[in-house]
Parts: C-alpha cells; structure tokens; sequence
C-alpha cells in the first residue's frame, strides 16, 4: 500500500486494520508528505512491518530494494491518492520512492483519489486520471460528500473503508484462488519459547519471540488452511483467521499439540526448553545468609518433534522441524533430521552475530533428506510463505504419488 499525503490518510490506519482482519499482509509505502498526516509509527503498529519512507534510504535498499518492494505483492494499492500523485504516476516519475515502486511494479494498481472536487474536475486532473486508466490502473471513487474544507463539498471524498476493501478484494479474486495452496488442509504450527517454573516468580526459558512460527501459521492461513498455533507466551497479535491455543510449558505445548491432531502438515517453530525443573518450588526461592547458590535438579522435557514425527497412525503427512544453533549449523540440522524422524529441517543460525533471535528477518537452509537448499536473508513473512508454499507442493505430490 501507498499512503498519500491528504488529510483522509488517516483512513488508511482502519483500512490496514480492516484488511489485516481478512487475512492480508500489508507492507506500506508513505509519501513525504503523507507522514505530514499520520506517522510511520502508527501504521508500523498495525502492519507489524518496517514501514518505507526514503527511496535512498541504504539500509531499505540492501535488505529490501525498491525493485523487490514492487513485486514481492499481490497488488499495489494507493490511497488516498492526491493530485499531484496522480500527476506524477501518469508523467512516469520516480523521484521519490513510492512513484518508483508504481513504475518499477508488475502487479495491478488500485488507485483511491481523494481530494478537492475543483482539484478532480480540474482539466489536467481528468487528462491523468483518464491516462492512468488507458494504462490499465484500476480506480475506485472518489465518493461524494462534504470535504476537510469548511464549505467545501462535491466530488473527491476518499471512498468508504469498506468498499475500498472490497475493492480490493474483487481485484485480488484471481490471484487470492492461486494462492489458496492448503484449501481443505490442517495445518498445526508451534511457535514462541516455553517457560518452564522455578518457583512462582522465575523460570527457564528460550530467546525466542515467536515471530517465525506467528509468521508460518499467518502464511498457512492466507493460503486457505484451517490453521492451529499453539503458541508459548509471546507479546505478539493473535494472527487473523487462526485457531490460538496459548500454553506456558512444554508438557503443555505437547498436550496441546497432540489435541489438535489429526494435521496434514505440522511445522515446530517453537522454541521448546530442553529441561525443566525436577520439582518447582511453590515459594519463592530465598537467599540464604551463608550465601551460595541453590541446587537445581533438571531433568529432560518431553520431545515435541520427536514424539509427534513418530507418531505412527496420528503422524501429520509432513513434518517440519526447526533446528536453531550456534556452531557447524548445517551438521547439527542434518543430524536432528534423522533423530527426530522429520521430513524437513530449517536450520538458522542464531548466534548473536546473526541477529535472528527476536528480528524481523531470518535466514535458512532448508534440509531433507537428500537435499540442502541454502535461502538468501529475507524477512520471517517472506520466509513463512516460501516454506508454506513448498509444503503445499510436497503434500500435492504426495497425494499424486498414492493416487
């Protein structure tokens, strides 16, 4: 999405919402001026996604690109688009970065106009709107109504939220039937870290934020999965359209994981505390005067992966697991794989170095049992729909295989 700079770019904080509600993932690109009206941090909180601002921004441009920005997408939608945005899209200019995401883009433009009725009926405005139309870009609105402007009223109102969504959604119809990979699947999904109790105040626990298995099971859903995330304590949003089982332990975890089967695809993102406490304390824990510290004992939780790749009969079709180390990444991973009994491992280092562990972006490798695939750094959204749509692939294959 591009905002533009008008004053209905306030609107567009609900239209996210209301878009993110269904199930899309929106990335948004703000004008100069549109960040006069609403600030990055606003949309950024509803979109939990870096928001783009600066086409000459280098950190954007290594990670991203605006190359990238413009076709990793189902449909650029521009809203509310003024005048002078219109003008520039229709001259071809990419003087800043949301008119060269507009040139560089092959996916449809949805364009929402939304300004002064003079300004719409004025001649050079109807010669571009009709220009963006000849191009192929879709346009919806502007509606009829009272403007910002005391006095001002007519053609220019930036169309209801609503219809925009449906707007949307009517120009998205095709490509959403593509992406529906997993209508009529389960999908199960682990994500977040566990916390295993000490005693009432303090526990044991992993660095992981849950974004990755957030991420995976959001995928699942958009490509028309039933989806289940059982989910350890994270402070992330309920993904939309998903069932959220929320759990604190790892016997937890595993209860609940087992509950949800049967599942044709299971992918185990949490990040499960390999031991627990023997024996929690039910108080606190207190220092003692002679000083030192108290003993311990731990013993082993119960292997999630493991248990649930050699299931037997209840086994999902295909298993994924996670593998997140620090040292010789590759070896370890190909080694889980054959332990646990899974069809898949993605492995990531997440070393501090890496900075994995609680970013927005990742890197992988993918091992089976045959094959290394090494994927280049992208963000966990881009990560979780590449692996969903690989195991969409591999189910379909299956099926063909037994057919």
């Amino acid at each position: 999405m591009i905002i533009g700079g008008g004053i209905a770019a306030y609107k567009c904080l609900d239209l996210i919402r209301r878009l993110k509600e269904r199930s899309h993932h929106v990335r948004v690109v703000m004008t100069k001026a549109a960040q006069q009206f609403v600030t990055p941090l606003s949309v950024g909180a509803l979109t939990n996604e870096r928001v783009f601002t600066d086409l000459f921004d280098l950190g954007d441009e290594r990670e991203i690109g605006h190359i990238r920005l413009s076709r990793d997408t189902d449909i650029v939608v521009v809203a509310p688009a003024t005048a002078d945005l219109i003008a520039r899209m229709a001259g071809g200019h990419a003087d800043d970065l949301a008119t060269a995401v507009l040139l560089a883009t092959d996916k449809p433009v949805l364009l929402a106009p939304a300004m002064n009725p003079r300004m719409w009926l004025n001649p050079a405005t109807r010669r571009n709107v009709t220009q963006l139309a000849n191009d192929g870009v879709r346009i919806v609105g502007p509606a009829v109504g009272e403007m910002a402007e005391r006095d001002e009223e007519g053609v220019g109102r930036l169309v209801e939220v609503s219809d925009l969504v449906g707007a949307i959604e009517t120009a998205l119809a095709p490509e959403l039937a593509k992406h529906r990979i997993l209508t009529g699947r389960h999908v199960l999904v682990t994500g977040g870290p566990t916390h295993e109790p000490i005693d009432p105040v303090r526990y044991i626990a992993n660095r992981s934020s849950g974004k990755q298995g957030y991420a995976l099971a959001a995928a699942a859903a958009r490509s028309g999965a039933r989806v289940t995330l059982v989910s350890g304590p994270v402070s992330l949003p309920e993904p939309p359209g998903v069932d959220v089982v929320h759990v604190t332990t790892a016997a937890e975890m595993l209860k609940a994981v087992q509950a949800a089967l049967p599942a044709d695809l299971a992918i185990f993102a949490a990040a499960v505390a390999d031991w627990r406490i023997a024996s929690p304390r039910s108080d606190k824990i207190k220092k003692s005067s002679a000083g030192g510290a108290p003993a311990l004992e731990l013993v082993e939780n119960p292997d999630i992966l493991k248990t649930i790749a050699q299931s037997g009969s209840t086994r999902p079709r295909l298993v994924i697991g996670f593998a997140a180390e620090t040292l010789d990444v590759l070896a370890h991973a190909k080694k889980k794989l054959k332990a646990k009994g899974a069809d898949w491992i993605i492995a990531n280092d997440v070393s501090a170095a890496a900075g994995i562990m609680g970013g927005d972006s990742n890197a992988v490798h993918l091992i089976t049992s045959d094959s290394v695939e090494s994927w280049p750094q992208m963000s966990k959204a881009e990560v979780a729909s590449k692996i969903v749509e690989r195991a969409a692939a591999q189910l379909n294959a299956n099926r063909a295989a037994a057919e």
